[in-house]
């Protein structure tokens, strides 16, 4: 690399600079110039590449962490540029120390861009040089190397020989029984995917042992990622050797005593409830499903709640609404008064989604009372996902025997302390106005959408002005006109400015779904009226709002009543004023 001693071969100038900025004590200029690798590398060409380049990075595999990482995803693309799949093993020494570095996220990023170019070696490259470097890694003496190794067996093994292959498994059940947690928990997390791609025969004989010993791990960070490997492995085996070989150990997990691993249980039930079929379900599952519904640890029965309409959705439909009243359903009724806000939370999220399989007596009889429970529910979130999932029940009941209880808990979340909340319900209100029908809506909630207009809150006045442009699409111009645009003009009167300011942004998303006969009759008068505002700020909004609502009034009133506002506004002594009217002009043709 002689560019600095003044040579005059300019084909070495990008290496060095390469080797210069790599060595340079700006971390950034290091990771702009890993970032440039394939420009430089075709700069040098293939040939170079590989023989200069690459045994470069690989010598000089010492560096930040964050450029490590850049360097990791770089290689991963590299195949093109080293000439193809022909050469593309000579990517594996430096992803091979990359790999073995302590910081996880490197590690990982070196596995995922070796996993890639593992799927460009042909077979036979892939046995001299991928499965070798596996194998290095799995007997490496750091546990770095041994877990990065678990993430790698999966992309090899479908193309390997016979032998090869039970060599592999081997290295497999070594790193299951590796001294170093982490390597366990590595093993663990990768074995329900190499469990994919190995043969039933040998996922009996070879991995069903290693899956019993993991999930028997005295780590329970270990057994809950052996649930994961559950999920797969059930869903490879034929239902009876599930029951023999799987089921047992899944039993133990969910009555683990690290919360931990229930939780984990608990999270995927719905995989593994389809994964093991509707027999088992029966036989086994419910009264596991049971146990996790009435665990001890919040977080438990917290995961579980968010699962009870999933998991009696895809129970045999011979035994399902049995399950539910006798099984299901009592534990749920404990849960509406669970003293843990998330568990409750969860729960009221899901529990209207019953109401479809149970049908309409059993709706009324056993869950109308739980949801009228929950609607009084002291916390907002409770109440918000109740309201939020009504449609579930309206298809099954109707709406009219909520609405009696339900406009209380409205009401409540609408003048809630937290704009949040308030801020959620509004976002429901087209959902619950469709619901609960307009004659029902204009008595009990009209007035609580013009209230939300003249809220302290910015972000409340914005939602709210959405609301009504939704609301005026599901209700029409005719509903809008009567209910709604008197008291928008209203509001263009109002002493304070930002009301007005609110009046202005109501009419820009109005006007376009009021219609152009109604924007043009109704609306366009209360906009002209404020272009004599006193208020720089409301003036300018005319200005804007006549640029937005222009395409919806005819081209009569545009010429003879909203020329002569914007010319006038056009010599605004405010400057925001005459630019925003200058625009409107522009746009309109009118200038």
């Amino acid at each position: 690399m002689a560019a600095s001693e003044g040579t005059a071969d300019d084909s070495l100038y990008p290496i060095a600079v390469l080797i210069d900025e790599l060595r340079n004590e700006d971390v950034q200029l290091r990771l702009n110039s890993i970032k440039k690798l394939s420009t430089i590398s075709l700069a040098l060409g293939v040939e170079r590449t590989r023989s200069e380049l690459i045994p470069f990075l690989t010598d000089t595999i010492y560096d930040e962490d964050e450029v490590l990482l850049a360097l990791a995803e770089q290689l991963g693309a590299f195949t093109p540029l080293v000439g193809g799949p022909e050469y593309v093993h000579c990517l594996l020494p430096p992803l091979e120390s990359l790999a073995t570095v302590e910081e996880t996220v490197v590690r990982d990023k070196a596995v995922e861009s070796l996993r890639k170019v593992c799927e460009e070696h042909s077979p036979e490259h892939l046995e001299t040089h991928f499965l070798p470097l596996v194998k290095r890694l799995a007997v490496g003496d750091w546990f770095t190397s041994r877990t990065s190794a678990c993430g790698l067996f999966s992309v090899a093994y479908p193309r390997l020989s016979v032998a090869t292959k039970a060599e592999l498994r081997s290295h497999f059940r070594s790193l299951c029984q590796d001294d170093t947690p982490m390597v366990r928990r590595a093993a663990a997390g990768k074995l329900g995917e190499f469990a994919r791609v190995v043969e039933v025969e040998y996922l009996k004989t070879d991995l069903i042992p290693m899956f019993v010993t993991l999930a028997q791990d005295e780590q329970d960070s270990v057994r809950l990622l052996a649930v994961e490997a559950c999920v797969s492995m059930a869903g490879l085996l034929p239902q009876e050797d599930t029951e023999l070989l799987v089921m047992p150990t899944l039993r133990q997990a969910a009555e683990d005593k690290s919360w931990r691993v229930r939780y984990m249980v608990a999270d995927r039930f719905i995989d593994l409830q389809k994964a093991v079929g509707p027999d088992i379900t029966k036989n086994d599952l419910v009264s596991a499903f049971q146990s996790l519904l009435k665990d001890v640890e919040a977080e438990v029965r917290a995961a579980a709640a968010g699962k009870v309409r999933d998991f009696c959705q895809n129970v045999d439909p011979s035994v399902q609404e049995a399950v539910i009243m006798n099984n299901v359903l009592p534990c749920v009724k404990e849960l509406v008064s669970d003293g843990n806000q998330h568990v409750k939370s969860a729960l009221a999220g899901v529990i209207m989604g019953l109401s479809p399989i149970l049908g309409k007596d059993n709706t009324v009889t056993h869950l109308l009372p739980l949801f009228l429970s929950q609607l009084k529910d002291e916390c907002p979130e409770v109440r918000l996902n109740i309201i939020s999932n009504l449609d579930c029940v309206n298809e099954v009941i109707g709406i009219q025997q909520l609405s009696q209880s339900l406009l209380p808990a409205i009401v409540e979340l609408a003048e809630d302390s937290k704009w949040r909340v308030r801020l959620a319900i509004i976002e429901y209100m087209p959902l619950l106005a469709g619901q609960l029908g307009v004659d029902f809506f204009n008595q009990s909630l009209s007035k609580l959408c013009m209230t939300w207009l003249v809220d302290h809150v910015y972000a409340i006045r914005e939602a709210a002005t959405n609301n009504l442009r939704k609301l005026v699409e599901k209700f029409g111009p005719e509903w809008a006109a009567q209910n709604v645009l008197p008291k928008i003009n209203a509001m263009s009167r109002d002493g304070n400015y930002l009301h007005r300011m609110t009046c202005l942004a109501c009419i820009n998303v109005v006007g376009e779904v009021c219609g152009r006969e109604l924007t043009t009759k109704t609306l366009l008068p209360t906009v002209l009226a404020m272009a004599n505002d006193n208020v720089p700020n409301v003036r300018f909004n005319v200005a804007k709002t006549l640029q937005i609502i222009g395409p919806h009034i005819d081209k009569e009133s545009l010429h003879t009543q909203v020329k002569g506002v914007l010319d006038r506004l056009n010599d605004d002594s405010d400057t925001d004023v005459k630019y925003f009217a200058s625009e409107a002009l522009i746009e309109h043709g009118l200038a």
